[in-house]
């Protein structure tokens, strides 16, 4: 067994090849030790990604030619960045849009005026700039109807999609999903909505659980059964993932369009929804659409928004989430743009006015998952002797066996794997995450 260490450590030179590891025969290390199980599988991850945002594109078009080659690269190419192969759209407009916007003219009841010309100015080419490095998986959600299918009259400040109006909103979505067929890009999944219980001051639109699952169940479901597209329910965050799967998945004829459930992060961990979730619906998948952070352009010190990231995808993936997808792909220097002031962060941000690009520690931290941990991947059994540290571990279809520890702490970290009979002695460094990639003699030949 030969292993291969990454690291990312406070202060270092990010994602550096470390010397390999040593490796002994295990005869009975005990105390610091992290157990690997290969052989005791759970789900399968599908992938990482980001969001393409109007915020995102825009920004990328105000870059020169060489930096935004630098930021596609480094998103998506497999070997010199991070592999992504997942992506989020908006259908219509967002809070990181430059406005108000949808595929409609207004009071349009037949959605003859539909087109999608304004993300093919700058959101469209940018997905098939990225689609060079490789496949991209693609799921779409809306953050609202247009304003005259809405019982506020807007866009924004919730409301609800009016009753009259859930038959055309279905329609919708597969006019949406057919024009970006036609520019090539294969949607494979949607959610029925952005944040149903927000109401925000940006594009947002309230759903009770009933409310969605009925729409799905009568509307949207037999709609995107017929052209092959998945639905995800939810996509709010982690504290009602189970009360609201009840409702959606408790309901029989709802429950058979459904692929999975989507949520966020903004009100804190709840793994343990997750763990539920899974034990209760095991044939549906988990995934984390959106997360972010605040605004840090020009931080010295972002790494322990990265390490928020790592903390969250760690327990996430050990709580049975099979895809990782981050909000906004890249924004500027302000934080956006963005139509109402909701300024955030992104693992990378632009300076427009200099076309500088700022790489914070939050791109290397998911990269430690993202560029190691393959599709098709299982997750594997692991044990750790603290709460000091995280960990979690994978095996790729290759053979290979990836496990990633995460230390937030002051102190240094000493401590042992123990996997397939042998020993491997280590370190987590004070702020550190290190992805650990072992291979068996055998699997080199080969």
């Amino acid at each position: 067994m030969n292993v291969k260490v990454i690291k990312t450590i406070k202060g270092c030179k990010p994602m550096q090849e470390m010397q390999e590891a040593v490796v002994t025969e295990d005869n009975g290390e005990e105390g610091r030790l992290i157990n690997i199980f290969p052989d005791i599988e759970y789900q399968e991850i599908e992938g990482f990604g980001g969001a393409f945002t109007e915020a995102a594109s825009t920004t990328l078009d105000k870059l020169g030619s060489e930096n935004r080659e630098k930021v596609l690269k480094l998103y998506f190419d497999p070997v010199e960045g991070i592999g992504y192969n997942l992506g989020r759209i908006h259908m219509n407009s967002c809070d990181f849009s430059l406005g108000n916007y949808s595929c409609v003219e207004e009071n349009d009841d037949t959605l003859e005026s539909f087109n999608i010309e304004r993300d093919k100015g700058s959101v469209i080419p940018m997905i098939k700039e990225a689609m060079a490095y490789g496949d991209i998986c693609i799921f779409s959600s809306p953050w609202s109807p247009p304003a005259y299918m809405k019982t506020n009259g807007q866009m924004n400040r919730g409301g609800k999609l009016k009753e009259e109006y859930f038959e055309l909103w279905a329609e919708y979505y597969v006019k949406f999903i057919e024009e970006y067929r036609k520019c090539g890009i294969d949607i494979w999944g949607i959610t029925v909505q952005n944040e149903p219980k927000a109401v925000q001051p940006w594009d947002s639109c309230v759903y009770t659980a009933e409310e969605e699952r009925d729409f799905v169940k009568n509307y949207l479901g037999p709609k995107m059964e017929k052209i092959g597209v998945k639905i995800m329910f939810w996509d709010h965050n982690k504290e009602r993932v189970i009360s609201r799967s009840r409702v959606m998945l408790g309901d029989e004829e709802a429950g058979k369009y459904i692929y999975g459930i989507a949520f966020h992060w903004y009100s804190g961990d709840h793994f343990e929804q997750l763990e539920m979730f899974h034990r209760l619906y095991p044939d549906r998948a988990l995934v984390f659409s959106e997360g972010c952070y605040e605004y840090s352009l020009g931080a010295q010190d972002t790494v322990k928004i990265g390490e928020k990231y790592a903390h969250d995808m760690i327990g996430n993936f050990n709580n049975y989430c099979n895809m990782f997808c981050d909000w906004n792909l890249l924004l500027d220097e302000k934080g956006g743009p963005n139509h109402v002031g909701n300024y955030c962060d992104a693992p990378i941000m632009a300076d427009t006015q200099n076309d500088t690009l700022y790489v914070h520690d939050s791109y290397y931290y998911i990269g430690h998952f993202s560029r190691y941990v393959k599709k098709g991947a299982k997750r594997i059994g692991s044990s750790k002797w603290t709460s000091a540290i995280g960990t979690v571990s994978f095996k790729n279809p290759d053979g290979s066996i990836v496990s990633i520890v995460l230390n937030t702490t002051e102190d240094e970290i000493p401590f042992f794997f123990s996997i397939q009979g042998k020993i491997v002695k280590t370190t987590a460094e004070a702020h550190s995450i290190g992805t650990y990639i072992f291979h068996s003699r055998k699997e080199e030949k080969v």
